[in-house]
């Protein structure tokens, strides 16, 4: 608190300081009318917060996530629906590769829809197992994921995509 704030005494200049998030308030005056005005703090600190919402930027993110899930459908059908990436030697490095098709990049996807895009590609993986891998990824800051009304979606790690076409 400055010095001038600290002097309180028979008319002397007084001051009480609040800092609420990143908004700070002073009371100044007499110390008589500053302990008055405390008395009313809650009413205003309610008034100041009001305020001070008027002025903060409205920064809201929405991200709706449909799914439904495919029916019975021949593997034809699946591949036309969920991308075709090519073979590769692991479950693991199959799902960095769907995760990084136009599919994978355009919404985040559910564990469902990765399993079925798996399916699709001819890999054969248990949805515990893709879980577990996709909990691996994230951890390696691989993936991205979080928490949706359709459940935990997934998608690739902005710098995942770039390191994986050779760009880093």
């Amino acid at each position: 608190m400055p010095q001038k704030a600290a002097k309180g005494e028979h008319g002397k200049s007084f001051a009480f300081r609040v800092k609420m998030g990143d908004y700070e308030v002073e009371l100044g005056g007499t110390r008589e009318e500053v302990l008055k005005t405390i008395e009313e703090l809650p009413t205003l600190m309610t008034s100041v917060h009001k305020g001070f919402e008027v002025v903060k930027p409205k920064t809201v993110a929405t991200i709706t996530v449909k799914t439904a899930a495919p029916k019975e459908k021949e593997k034809d059908v699946l591949r036309e629906r969920f991308p075709h990436v090519p073979q590769a030697d692991s479950v693991d490095e199959s799902v960095l590769r769907v995760l990084e098709t136009d599919w994978g990049k355009w919404r985040p996807r559910t564990l469902e829809e990765l399993h079925n895009a798996l399916k699709a590609n001819g890999v054969d993986c248990a949805v515990k197992s893709l879980s577990a891998i996709l909990g691996t990824f994230e951890r390696e800051g691989k993936v991205r994921k979080w928490k949706t009304d359709s459940g935990f979606v997934y998608i690739l790690a902005e710098e995942e995509a770039l390191g994986l076409k050779g760009d880093t």
